[in-house]
């Protein structure tokens, strides 16, 4: 009888060696077997991951041209040569530019002409190619080559525009170096400044302000540079003390004043400093109050300076009050501009010389409204209304004190990005560009709507749908549903070229907007977190059931899919109902939590403890971390086909933690398939460059087509 041999070339799926350690907290013991990959300079984890990338390889192979295919699809819908709307910043309009074949971004600069409207920006050439009298300052290209990966920390102009501070990352670390260059010569300055964070602030043209991290990787302290002197001279100017906090420093809007933020997950701190006396002291508004959040915001009203502070000293939701600069009231009797709503959650303020704008959100969607100043004072706020029943707007893109107009963006699930020029005092809108699909499209080929699944606490929860509208949803459908669910962060409506591939071939995308995320408003965000963060989940596992209930899909049609602390969230649902998924992507998975916010040497780990909880110090704490921890948890059953997607420099959510939990899934698991894709060189974001970014979607979709049942 002839047998079918197996192919000797065919790898098997890796077994990672067991060295087991103990972890003792509590008088609780939990003995991880895997720990030992933590260390990323052995060559046996090394080995491991590398085993594990050539098995995801293989076992992805028969998924390759679906790949090319959906690659190919994102790069003939995406306008490769393309050009931002210039934005004006001093004497000359910015903008920034791609061009076809080049992997990174181009930013240029032009002078504002004589004569021309100061608020009109120049008109865009059709194909993306640039402006007469263009000056290239920055061209991301040069500065990536000959690295793997490449990531811009800081961009940052004078006011006069002659000198640019910028900071870039070639290992993924999120340690950056910054530069300084004379726009006016071309030619760097001396001025180099190592191991630096994110960011860069001006102070004239003589003294930049930067931050530092600390070993655990928290942004500590912050750093005074004047231009031509060695960095070794730099003066510490705030150190943030306590581990819970971060610290940031920026300038407001109208350049009257420097600005640095202390904050914690649940607590802030501002002080401020005469931008023109830069080597001065800066002095505490508020002092800081356990639980109490504040923003500060500039203003000039009828004459008079204004602190216009955004604060939930009243309230969860925020409300905003004012004070004369100068003579500052306790928090609480600021004199108020809007007051406290249990049903909209205010969530930002943007002043500008004549008006300010106002970002809230009320039912789960965010809106915008704008108050004009008048020479009697402060007035009353007025909304813009949309047309779509599930939207995202939002205001920016303008950094002029006193300009009469503000860049307005409007996107949706369906309808590509849009931005307006609006004037403030007569509501006109004017189109500055829409985002081109190339090939074609239609908004109408497309439907967006917003159902509700009832919570196991009777909770309603808003999942967004979107769907070609020619698909037949009265029977089931393959399905992606994405959710994230922690820090407040919400999920909202935005148009995505690469999700087309999966719709096109006949696949649903759903949102879960789940608690712990800050779509319904700040309630919404605390009944998600700490010892409630079961409700992430269980929230997470009611949508998948309405999906189902309402016939739109089935648990083998049906692909979860969740990022960092979503994918802590997909970790969770795997173990609690695998029964109810065919696969499980996760993106840079925070699997390991209670392993993670026990070292409070770890990047983030002690800032973390407002959001999770303290295990560390509270036996309580620990014992519920460990209720759902998705590492600690995984049983001897049956799983969903799990991808787990990391890369080796993360520091925010450590490579270890998906390798350890694949590692433990193929040893415990009675069934499913365990894939670990491990980049080598590349950080939290993952691979760096729009084309290696888009190769990483197209691989992460075809697997969830192909797992979906979506193709055959």
């Amino acid at each position: 009888m002839n047998t079918v041999q197996p192919d000797p070339a065919q790898l098997s799926a890796p077994v990672a060696p067991i060295h087991p350690t103990n972890r003792e907290f509590h008088g609780r013991t939990f003995v991880d077997d895997y720990e030992w990959m933590r260390n990323k300079e052995s060559q046996e984890t090394l080995d491991y991951l590398e085993a594990e990338n050539a098995y995801t390889k293989q076992q992805t192979a028969k998924n390759e041209w679906l790949q090319d295919s959906i690659f190919q699809e994102i790069k003939s819908r995406t306008k490769e040569t393309d050009m931002s709307i210039p934005q004006r910043a001093g004497d000359f309009w910015y903008y920034g530019r791609t061009i076809e074949g080049k992997s990174y971004g181009v930013s240029c600069r032009v002078p504002v002409a004589e004569g021309e409207d100061p608020w009109t920006p120049p008109v865009v050439p059709e194909d993306g190619s640039g402006l007469p009298n263009e000056q290239i300052i920055l061209d991301l290209n040069e500065l990536a080559e000959g690295h793997e990966f490449f990531s811009l920390g800081a961009s940052s102009v004078t006011v006069s525009g002659r000198y640019l501070a910028y900071s870039v990352d070639t290992e993924g670390d999120e340690r950056f170096t910054m530069h300084v260059k004379d726009l006016e010569t071309g030619e760097l300055l001396d001025d180099r400044l190592d191991d630096v964070f994110y960011g860069a602030t001006w102070a004239g043209e003589d003294y930049l302000f930067y931050q530092r991290v600390d070993e655990a990787w928290r942004p500590d302290s912050v750093w005074r540079h004047k231009i031509g002197t060695p960095a070794a001279d730099d003066v510490l100017v705030y150190r943030e003390d306590d581990e819970r906090f971060n610290v940031g420093v920026g300038a407001e809007r109208s350049e009257r004043f420097l600005m640095i933020e202390s904050g914690s997950k649940i607590t802030t701190e501002t002080r401020v400093l005469d931008i023109t006396n830069p080597e001065g002291e800066f002095e505490v508004l508020w002092p800081r109050e356990q639980g109490v959040e504040y923003g500060v915001d500039y203003a000039l009203v009828a004459g008079r300076e204004h602190w216009v502070v955004t604060h939930n000293a009243l309230g969860p939701n925020f409300s905003v009050g004012h004070c004369e600069i100068g003579n500052l009231p306790p928090l609480r009797e600021l004199t108020e501009l809007v007051p406290h709503d249990d049903k909209v959650r205010i969530e930002g303020i943007d002043t500008y010389r004549d008006f300010m704008a106002m970002g809230y959100r009320r039912g789960g969607i965010g809106q915008v409204a704008f108050m004009q100043f008048t020479e009697a004072g402060f007035t009353q706020f007025e909304e813009l209304s949309f047309e779509e029943e599930v939207y995202t707007v939002g205001v920016g893109g303008n950094p002029e004190w006193d300009a009469p107009v503000v860049r307005l963006s409007y996107v949706s699930f369906t309808q590509p990005a849009k931005l307006f020029n609006y004037t403030v005092a007569t509501g006109e809108r004017t189109l500055l560009k829409e985002q081109e699909v190339l090939g074609g499209y239609d908004p109408q080929e497309y439907k967006a709507y917003r159902m509700w699944a009832t919570a196991e606490d009777g909770v309603q929860i808003p999942v967004s749908v979107v769907h070609r509208a020619d698909l037949v949803v009265d029977k089931p459908n393959p399905t992606l549903l994405y959710a994230y669910g922690s820090y407040e962060h919400s999920i909202d409506p935005g148009f995505s070229i690469a999700r087309l591939s999966l719709m096109d071939r006949g696949m649903i995308f759903a949102v879960a907007h789940v608690r712990g995320g800050g779509e319904m408003g700040r309630t919404w965000y605390e009944d998600g977190k700490l010892l409630r963060k079961k409700n992430t989940f269980t929230d997470f596992i009611a949508a998948a059931d309405m999906l189902i209930d309402e016939g739109l899909t089935t648990p083998a049609q049906l692909v979860a899919e969740g990022g960092s602390a979503g994918g802590m969230l997909m970790g969770a649902i795997a173990n609690m109902a695998p029964e109810k998924f065919a696969g499980i992507q996760a993106i840079v998975p925070f699997v390991d939590p209670l392993t993670s916010i026990l070292m409070p040497e770890l990047p983030l780990t002690v800032t973390e403890w407002d959001e999770w909880g303290d295990p560390y110090h509270d036996p309580e704490v620990y014992d519920y971390m460990a209720s759902y921890a998705p590492y600690e948890n995984i049983e001897p059953k049956r799983y969903p086909n799990i991808l787990a997607v990391t890369s080796l420099n993360d520091t925010r959510v450590l490579y270890v933690e998906p390798a350890k939990w694949i590692a433990k899934l193929r040893k415990m698991a009675t069934g499913g398939e365990f894939l670990l894709k491990c980049e080598m060189s590349a950080g939290h974001g993952g691979v760096s460059g729009r084309y290696d970014r888009w190769k990483q979607t197209a691989f992460e979709y075809a697997w969830t087509l192909a797992t979906a049942g979506a193709v055959k």
